[in-house]
């Protein structure tokens, strides 16, 4: 299992249309999307939890890509603060 993260989305993006995207690479087990407190609108982040191989092939599929007007960039997820001790 890969987590990717996502960057760039429009406010309009909704939990149902995010899955939907992605959808089309493979099966989402896990998304988890930033939303406003107030107004529910997305944030413009969120993080998908796909198999490995179609994670790197939605990737490769749509980062850059434009959706209502916002370029979204896609990586892999990094852990921050996690150092291997010896």
């Amino acid at each position: 299992m890969i987590t990717l993260d996502v960057r760039g989305l429009p406010k309009s993006m909704t939990d149902s249309s995010l899955q939907a995207l992605f959808a089309q690479h493979g099966r989402v087990f896990g998304l988890r999307m930033a939303r406003d407190l107030f107004s529910g609108e997305c944030r413009g982040f969120a993080q998908l939890e796909m198999e490995g191989h179609e994670a790197r092939g939605a990737m490769a599929a749509l980062n850059g890509s434009t959706h209502d007007g916002s370029t979204i960039r896609v990586a892999l997820h990094e852990e921050r603060g996690r150092q291997r001790r010896r």
